[in-house]
């Protein structure tokens, strides 16, 4: 039996301990993890597949089984669809449902096995670099345009996302989730003439958005220790999630993004391409650390130790002034019991003035700040197995899920964990999704405006991190987290902790070959 380099958690030394509960834990915004502030809504997809006629159903007599992690998130159009599916085609949807943890292992045993118990899974975009690799996976190529499945337009997807949904020249994930991140800050306390004139006077500029991490240190550092929701308890300048194997690496990755790409350096964050040395020591990386360590000391002691959804609740009950984070928070505060909803402001991940370019090796100052763009996250979508008894009914109800007007309730109730990322999402002059649909779905109009714009900008913003998609990719990120854990915690030096990362970045290349990791890791940048 022939098993993928990273089965069953191959970790570099010293990170296998820590790996099952980390799995878990990217799975929580892999898809999105549940706040404990708010309700989850009401809204339903529409139905769009007619039922098949007696005798001309397509797929009659087939069964599709789907493999899906435990919990509703992410997975919840999955379980809606199973009628309507089986209606419109005859055949039958079995799901099977493990903990998280496991949900990486069965399925690659199971296409490793060749086995075919499953036919197809949601997984993470940062799978493919194995699933394409072992040659676990099909290209829906072949289906994309033959008129017996649901029609859904790769075009909607907007320039970023769309990346991931093809690999090599190929598609092979069908556009569901399209994650990346953004600022969140509170409208209403940027507005307030007091605030305005008291920050004014400290830093001797206006108080507005942020659009560099200095600015953003300043707005943290101003309304840290204020009132910021009424009860008369002093509250936070920000909120951030630091546990290590809670998927703070996530949010690294985004933080850094302008402290190394630049207009000459679009690409190269995590290896050299010629040599797949890691480039996660670099200056700009270190800096990008030490900015973050400081930043740290403007929100509460506990989200040391948080995970994702602590740091949700903290803005959501209106006790922290900033954040950065997915999509889902944004229509998360949208939902009965948010403290926040209609002063939930959100723009672009702020930038720098100057970024280490590791081309030229030097630092590289901008005129304008230098923001970068980021798809972050797991961006959940379908894949078809190699080994599937029935791609093409599989691949229908993949399809069938990317439907337009199932994606825009997907993507508007927030509490799924699928994020917006296609053109109908977007609100004029950036897309054709209407204002009167979000308000009708519960959305504060100003809020939504700014979120749109947001995630617009985010998407199609010509600077990119760039998406690590190569064999091993979890294995390495799991050494990345632990390392920023160190550092945060301060038991280890922002340069100490990024060159440990280095060296366990080195391990885990040459244990699974490096000219097949610079093959792949090419590839995935197109070059």
């Amino acid at each position: 039996m022939k098993t993928p380099s990273w089965f069953g958690c191959a970790m570099a030394v010293g990170l296998v301990l820590a790996c099952a509960e980390s799995q878990r834990a990217v799975a929580q915004k892999a898809g999105g993890l549940d706040a404990s502030v708010v309700q989850t809504g009401e809204l339903i997809p529409p139905r769009v597949a007619p039922p098949c006629a007696p005798g001309r159903c397509a797929f009659s007599g087939q069964t599709v089984t789907v493999l899906l992690y435990t919990g509703r998130v992410i997975t919840q159009s999955v379980y809606e669809l199973k009628e309507e599916f089986e209606a419109a085609t005859g055949a039958k949807l079995s799901l099977v449902v493990v903990p998280y943890s496991e949900h990486f292992d069965n399925f690659v045993s199971d296409v490793a096995n060749r086995a075919g118990k499953y036919d197809a899974t949601l997984a993470g975009a940062w799978w493919l670099g194995d699933l394409v690799a072992g040659d676990y996976i099909v290209s829906y190529d072949k289906y994309y345009n033959d008129p017996r499945f649901p029609k859904w337009n790769i075009d909607d997807v907007l320039p970023a996302p769309r990346n991931l949904l093809s690999y090599a020249g190929r598609k092979y994930m069908v556009a569901n989730d399209h994650d990346g991140q953004v600022m969140y800050y509170r409208r209403d306390l940027l507005a307030d003439p007091g605030h305005q004139a008291a920050f004014k006077q400290k830093y001797g500029y206006a108080l507005d958005v942020p659009k560099t991490w200095d600015q953003f240190r300043d707005v943290a550092e101003y309304f840290n220790g204020k009132d910021l929701n009424g009860d008369g308890i002093p509250d936070h300048g920000l909120s951030l999630h630091l546990k290590v194997g809670a998927q703070g690496m996530f949010h690294f990755m985004s933080f850094s993004a302008p402290f190394v790409i630049g207009p000459d350096n679009p690409k190269l964050y995590w290896f050299d391409p010629q040599t797949m040395k890691p480039l996660l020591e670099s200056p700009g990386h270190v800096r990008a650390l030490e900015v973050l360590i400081d930043l740290v000391r403007f929100g509460p002691k506990e989200m040391l130790n948080w995970d994702l959804g602590k740091s949700w609740d903290h803005f959501l009950a209106g006790r922290a002034a900033l954040t950065f984070t997915w999509g889902d928070l944004g229509a998360l505060a949208q939902q009965e019991g948010s403290k926040v909803k209609g002063s939930v402001g959100v723009a672009t991940m702020p930038g720098t003035r100057e970024h280490y370019s590791v081309v030229q090796r030097r630092w590289v100052k901008t005129e304008q700040p230098n923001q970068v763009g980021n798809v972050t996250g797991g961006s959940w979508a379908g894949v078809i197995s190699k080994y599937s008894k029935a791609p093409e009914a599989a691949y229908y109800l993949l399809a069938l899920m990317a439907n337009k007007k199932k994606s825009r309730v997907y993507a508007a109730r927030g509490w799924d964990g699928i994020d917006p990322g296609r053109s109908f999402h977007f609100l004029p002059p950036h897309g054709n999704a209407k204002i009167e649909d979000y308000v009708r779905f519960g959305w504060a109009e100003a809020d939504v405006r700014d979120f749109s714009k947001a995630y617009f900008e985010n998407f199609t913003n010509k600077l990119q991190l760039p998406y690590l998609r190569i064999p091993g990719t979890f294995s390495y990120w799991q050494a990345l987290d632990v390392h920023l854990g160190e550092a945060v915690n301060g038991r280890s030096s922002p340069e100490a902790a990024l060159k440990a990362v280095s060296v366990d970045f080195e391990e885990i290349t040459i244990r699974l070959g490096r000219e097949q990791q610079k093959r792949a890791y090419r590839a995935s940048l197109g070059l």
